[in-house]
């Protein structure tokens, strides 16, 4: 019999890449103050991937605290671009900022995910990609924050690849599913291989 699965996510695409792959779990949301901990992660020197590592585990861990019996997943993002880390936008104009000061540069996602079980971490992985933005004019940002703002504040660098934020891009280096904010295939291979998911 396979273990419980549990994703440590609010994210709404997270739960969805899992249910479209037919991996049943629930859905416990981990608190925990993720700007507080990257702000302290950010002054140690740590670098993005660290950061992303660091942040997916704490959730997979305080989650696993409570459900010792299960596999708890772990996730998340984080953006870098030019040396500097962005997080999700905290206004539309703030958003807008976000997609001028990426417009005509290549930028950087990091998505990490950490399975906890029993209060260990049992496995992890952080997926990489790297996209170009197109250089869009004032208007056209401008115009595409005003028609997505409800979708995309929650949003790291205030885009979703899988709506009409694609349009902003010119070139994709990586897995689609690490753009959408997990190493699903990853998380799917070792689900497979520890038979917890048919082969």
């Amino acid at each position: 019999m396979s273990v419980h699965i549990i994703l440590a996510s609010g994210s709404a695409i997270r739960t969805q890449m899992l249910n479209q792959a037919a991996v049943k779990h629930e859905v416990q949301i981990a608190r925990v103050d993720e700007e507080m901990i990257k702000a302290s992660l950010i002054a140690e020197g740590a670098p993005p991937r660290d950061i992303a590592d660091a942040l997916a585990e704490m959730k997979a861990a305080k989650i696993s605290e409570k459900n010792p019996g299960a596999l708890v997943i772990g996730c998340d993002q984080v953006l870098e671009h030019a040396g500097t880390l962005m997080s999700k936008p905290k206004s539309a104009d703030d958003a807008l900022l976000q997609l001028k000061t990426m417009r005509g540069d290549r930028h950087t996602l990091l998505s990490a995910a950490v399975i906890y079980e029993s209060g260990k971490p049992v496995w992890r992985q952080v997926g990489v990609v790297r996209l170009r933005m197109r250089d869009a004019s004032d208007a056209y940002l401008q115009d595409y924050v005003e028609r997505n703002w409800d979708s995309i504040q929650h949003a790291v660098g205030a885009y979703k690849l899988e709506e009409e934020g694609v349009r902003l891009f010119s070139r994709i280096e990586g897995d689609y599913f690490n753009v959408l904010g997990m190493p699903l295939l990853e998380i799917l291979n070792y689900l497979t291989l520890r038979g917890e998911i048919a082969q």
